[in-house]
């Protein structure tokens, strides 16, 4: 009798399940999609129903011989891919591969990985799912009729080896819109007013003193709009005597948020550990696939990180329960466990994000993860154990302070009980404590400021509020988002500054062009209702194949209109910009390198430049490096001379003399290889757009690691850290540190050789 295969997607669950499965059971991985469509043809037969054309992946052969080896000597196989549709969509190419092997083939699927779950999956097999098998196959060949046929026309209208997508290029818009918005924008003048106060017997002692805000100017909303009405309110302030007119005390209960969905991890992640959502889901992949905790080996700690429902199993709301009255006592467990309702819409196959084991506290492991690991995991622990906790209270107070035709307002909070806040350590404010108050009481002026400020535009998104942007408008899935965002960035479509999207003018100029040509695609209320239409497939309620012609009747008439009457911009973008060296305009081309300012004089005028955006969208020529080039080897494309250039932003590259006619540059290199365990990459100068240096993993967006001083390739002796940095500080001068923020070694450079 034959052993029962598993196939599941990666080695790391091999190694979990395996820990705990007995003798009878083989594990073997598929590492992923073993088929998909062809990488260099459409692969899709549009006359026949759009049937696919599905191939062995190149460099999977092997892993699918192993595959049918490992079917053909098992009585029984089942295929336990992610329970999603792209995992449902693993284990059908994988059944396709096999069935010649085996034809005892069942579906397991478990929310996270341990024995208890996986012994249950196997008691509960099933059948493969036709219908979410065909919703993931019918959004592969969306994304690939759109993707093969708008990318060539890119290639004819703006530049070679860009793409458009479905998703990603309504996502490009939001990026473009927004910047739009803020160039749009008039600031206008406004007056903040605030006055300190004290009882008036008390006006002496500080501990008395508190402050209070302009509410009100004659019962409405304060618009104080220029220095005039600024300086006539507070003469009129001063002038009148203050007054307690109300005072307002209440209790208020604040309840735990519920358990991180996908999206909500990326988010949070995001804004507390300024994680990408990149490194966000493929950190959480390693915490549900299982880590090696030393003596315990192989632990999955997380459940199924994509998901878009935030409910919990009663096996660990109990769970949660027993360690919140052992940790913290019963008047921290509420009444009643407590239910979050999943918003309509989402997907409620799987439970909310959480700790597979709740008695494995962060700190029980910090000695056994990696600090990326750690932190996610003590971030998801801890939204968990909070989500099942008794509710904050508050105690509030609120004055209202009569001043003649004014009306002034100071608030107070007071925490009376911490319940969930005893986990989570924050989200409590540093509010002002208010001295006894009642109506009438006369009040001292002891402060009058005021400060003119301006409305500002709406901010650029961060991946955060990005990714809140995208869910809300039903854009994509939230397993989609981090490829989404990879994606803006890899095209050069936008670059993040400090953190936030900045459109460049190839992804502003993509975006507008297809904004332009193809507004139903580009539509966000389309591009929603089509994320719908999947579902209906996926659920059994729309067919795939009428969905994808009811979508391509319109796109393929709108594809040939386009061809015919878009505008090529490769002549360039027109600017104000003269050329001074032949007095033609200059233009904005897009090269291999980014873009830059060209003369239309070319070829007979060679003469280039690059150039950034100010605040205001207005274009700024970079300065000019008068230093000779430094010439630092032979091109490998066309022989000529390789130097060191400087990008329009400072940061140093290397650049073939032969340009425009050969576009050869390649990154600035430290020499330091990434200290990333298992990146292949090294540091390498960069610049963000506002022209600070940096240094970062060529690797990117594989790998996102960057510092901002010049790296040094020695490891800390007080951390795990694998270099130190070059440091200059007007207190210590030039020395050596840890880039980790939280150990704080330096060293002095005394006698040292001088970095680069």
């Amino acid at each position: 009798m034959g052993k029962n295969l598993i196939i599941v997607e990666s080695p790391a669950k091999v190694r979990t399940i395996k820990k705990f499965l007995g003798k009878d059971y083989e594990v073997e991985a598929s590492v992923g999609h073993v088929r998909d469509l062809p990488p260099n043809k459409l692969g899709v037969d549009e006359e026949h129903d759009f049937t696919p054309e599905y191939q062995v992946i190149q460099g999977k052969q092997s892993v699918v011989s192993k595959l049918k080896q490992a079917a053909a000597r098992s009585d029984r196989v089942f295929l336990a891919p992610d329970p999603d549709r792209e995992g449902e969509a693993i284990a059908w190419h994988v059944a396709e591969l096999i069935k010649d092997k085996n034809t005892n083939i069942e579906r397991i699927q478990f929310n996270e990985i341990t024995p208890r779950a996986v012994r249950e999956a196997l008691e509960h097999p099933r059948t493969l799912d036709e219908h979410l098998y065909e919703s993931q196959q019918a959004r592969r060949i969306l994304d690939r009729l759109v993707g093969y046929k708008l990318s060539p026309l890119l290639w004819k209208k703006v530049k070679r080896g860009i793409s458009a997508g479905r998703v990603q290029s309504v996502a490009l818009k939001l990026v473009v819109e927004r910047e739009k918005e803020r160039r749009a924008f008039v600031p206008e003048e406004y007056w903040l007013f605030k006055v300190q106060l004290a009882p008036d017997g008390q006006k002496t002692d500080e501990a008395a003193a508190f402050e209070a805000e302009l509410a009100k100017v004659r019962g409405k909303k304060p618009k104080i709009g220029s220095a005039e009405e600024a300086e006539a309110l507070e003469k009129d302030s001063k002038a009148n005597p203050f007054n307690v007119a109300k005072v307002q005390e209440k209790e208020r209960s604040r309840t735990p948020p519920p358990p991180f969905i996908t999206s909500t991890l990326q988010q949070h992640a995001n804004q507390r550990l300024g994680y990408s959502a990149k490194k966000t889901m493929s950190t959480a992949q390693r915490l549900y696939e299982g880590v090696d905790l030393g003596t315990r080996g192989a632990v999955a700690l997380i459940t199924y990180m994509r998901t878009d429902s935030v409910r919990i199993s009663k096996d660990a709301q109990d769970a949660a329960r027993e360690y919140i009255l052992d940790a913290f006592g019963k008047e921290y467990y509420p009444p009643k466990p407590r239910h979050f309702k999943t918003k309509s819409g989402a997907q409620d196959a799987h439970e909310a994000i959480r700790p597979v084991d709740v008695a494995i506290t962060p700190d029980s492991v910090k000695d056994d993860l990696p600090r990326d690991q750690l932190a996610l995991y003590r971030m998801i622990w801890e939204r968990f154990v909070a989500s099942q906790m008794a509710a904050a209270k508050f105690w509030d107070t609120t004055v209202s302070i009569a001043n003649g035709d004014l009306e002034w307002r100071a608030k107070g909070e007071r925490l009376l009980f911490p319940g969930f806040l005893a986990v989570t350590k924050a989200g409590v404010s540093k509010s002002q404590e208010l001295p006894k108050l009642s109506e009438s009481d006369l009040l001292a002026l002891l402060k009058l400021s005021k400060e003119q400020k301006f409305t500002q535009p709406p901010p650029r998104f961060t991946e955060a509020s990005l990714v809140r942007e995208l869910e809300e408008k039903g854009i994509g899935r939230p397993s989609t988002y981090a490829a989404i965002i990879s994606t803006l960035l890899d095209r050069d479509y936008a670059r993040l500054e400090e953190k936030h999207f900045a459109p460049t003018d190839l992804g502003s100029i993509v975006s507008d062009l297809l904004d332009q040509h193809f507004q139903e695609l580009m539509d966000v209320a389309f591009t929603a209702n089509m994320e719908a239409s999947l579902d209906k497939v996926a659920e059994g309620g729309a067919n795939w194949v009428e969905l994808l012609k009811d979508f391509t009747g319109g796109f393929y008439s709108t594809l040939d209109e386009a061809k015919e009457n878009m505008a090529s911009v490769k002549q360039g973008l027109p600017t104000d910009i003269i050329c001074e060296e032949c007095g033609k305009p200059m233009v904005i081309k897009f090269g291999k390198a980014g873009q830059f300012l060209a003369c239309t004089g070319y070829p007979e005028c060679r003469n280039t430049k690059n150039f950034y955006r100010d605040e205001d969208g207005n274009i700024q020529v970079a300065p000019e490096d008068l230093e000779k080039p430094e010439k630092v080897g032979e091109c490998p494309k066309c022989g000529s001379d390789l130097v060191i250039k400087k990008a329009r932003t400072g940061s140093r590259f290397i650049a073939c003399t032969g340009y425009p006619k050969c576009d050869y540059a390649q990154p600035f290199s430290t020499g330091v290889a990434c200290p990333k365990d298992d990146c292949p990459g090294e540091l390498v100068e960069k610049s963000s757009r506002r022209g600070k240096v940096f240094y970062a993993c060529n690797q990117y967006p594989k790998c996102d690691y960057a510092v901002w001083d010049w790296p040094v390739p020695e490891p800390c002796p007080q951390c795990d850290s694998k270099i130190l940095v070059r440091k200059t500080t007007k207190a210590r001068g030039e020395h050596l540190a840890c880039p980790v923020k939280s150990c704080r070694y330096t060293r002095e450079l005394e006698g040292e050789e001088e970095g680069v």
